[in-house]
C-alpha cells in the first residue's frame, strides 16, 4: 500500500454544514410580520392601552378573576372525581352499571352545555323540593331547591357534571392503556379489584390521562364565561358590566384576554411540569433551559 493512500485514509474529513437557506428566510418573514404586529398594536391608538392599563388590576377585575379560579377549580374537582366514577362503572362487568355510566355520558356529551346550566338554574321549575326518603313512602327531609341550589351552586354542577362526562373517557383510555396481564397477575396474588386499580393501573394510567386532563382544566378556565346565561358575575361578565357602562368595549375585552392568557399560561407550566414528574423518560428540564446553560457554562445537559 503507498504512503499517499494512508495518508489519504488518516487525513481528516472535512464537513461542510448543510446550508438552510430557506429556514433563515422563513425566519426573517416572520420576524417581519411579527414586527408589524406589535408596531401596529402599539402605534394604534384605539387599542386604548392607557385604558386597559388602568383596569387591568381594577378590584372589580380582580375579584372576577379570582371567582373565575374558584369556579374553575371546583368544577374541575367535580369533573376528575365523577370522571374516574363514571370510567370505573363503564368498565364494569356488571351489565346495569356500565350502561348506566355509558347513559350518562351520552346525555351529557349529547346535550349543550349552556343548556345544562339553565336546566341546574331552574331546577325549581321542574322539582320546587328536593328531599330523601324511601320511594313511594314517608320522605326524611325535604329542602326548597332554589335555596338548595343558588346560582353558584348551579354553575359547579352544570359546568362539573358536563365536565365528567368527558373525563370519564380520558380515564377510561388510560385505564385501558395499561396491559391486561398486569390485573391478571394482580389478582393471582390475591390483590383485590379495587387495590389493583389504585396501587397498578392508575399510577401507570395517568401518564396517559394528565395530558388531556391539562387541556381540560384550560379548557374550563375559559368555558366558565358560558355561566352568564345564569347571571353568575365571574371575569366575562364583570367585564361586560363595566364596559356596558362606560363604553369601553376593546380596552376591556383586551384586559380580560390578558387575564385569561396569564392563567392559560401557569396552568400550562404546571401541565408541563406534572407530566414530566410522571414520565420518567422525559427529560425533567426543557430543552431551551438546556441550551442556556450549556453556553453560558459550557456543559452538554444542566441536570
Amino acid at each position: 500500500m503507498s504512503t499517499s493512500t494512508e495518508e489519504r485514509r488518516t487525513e481528516p474529513i472535512k464537513a461542510v454544514p448543510v446550508r438552510h437557506v430557506g429556514r433563515w428566510i422563513g425566519g426573517v418573514i416572520v420576524l417581519a410580520l411579527a414586527a408589524l404586529v406589535v408596531c401596529s398594536m402599539i402605534v394604534n391608538p384605539n387599542f386604548q392601552w392607557g385604558v386597559v392599563g388602568a383596569y387591568l388590576f381594577d378590584t372589580r377585575i380582580v375579584e372576577a378573576l379570582l371567582t373565575t379560579l374558584k369556579l374553575t377549580l371546583y368544577s374541575m374537582i367535580l369533573g376528575v372525581v365523577g370522571g374516574v366514577v363514571i370510567a370505573v362503572m363503564r368498565l364494569s362487568r356488571n351489565p346495569l352499571v356500565s350502561g348506566a355510566a355509558g347513559i350518562y355520558v351520552w346525555l351529557f356529551r349529547g346535550t349543550p352545555l349552556i343548556t345544562q346550566l339553565v336546566f341546574w338554574a331552574y331546577l325549581g321549575a321542574l322539582y320546587p323540593t328536593l328531599g330523601l326518603g324511601i320511594p313511594f313512602g314517608p320522605e326524611f327531609f325535604t329542602l326548597q331547591t332554589n335555596t338548595a341550589i343558588s346560582v353558584a351552586t348551579a354553575a359547579v354542577l352544570g359546568l362539573g357534571l358536563n365536565e365528567a362526562a368527558y373525563m370519564s373517557e380520558i380515564v377510561r383510555a388510560g385505564i385501558q392503556s395499561v396491559d391486561e396481564g398486569q390485573t391478571e397477575a394482580a389478582g393471582a396474588l390475591g390483590m383485590t379489584r379495587s387495590k389493583t386499580l389504585r396501587r397498578i393501573i392508575l399510577p401507570q394510567a395517568m401518564r396517559v390521562i394528565i395530558p388531556p386532563t391539562g387541556n381540560q382544566v384550560i379548557s374550563m378556565l375559559k368555558t366558565t364565561s358560558l355561566v352568564v346565561v345564569i347571571g353568575y358575575k365571574e371575569l366575562m361578565v364583570q367585564v361586560q358590566q363595566i364596559y356596558a357602562q362606560n363604553y369601553k368595549v376593546i380596552p376591556l375585552l383586551i384586559v380580560a384576554a390578558a387575564w385569561y392568557l396569564v392563567c392559560t399560561s401557569v396552568l400550562t407550566f404546571i401541565q408541563g411540569f406534572i407530566e414530566r414528574k410522571f414520565s420518567p423518560g422525559v427529560a425533567q428540564t426543557p430543552a431551551w433551559l438546556n441550551r442556556m446553560f450549556a453556553f453560558r457554562f459550557g456543559r452538554k445537559e444542566f441536570e
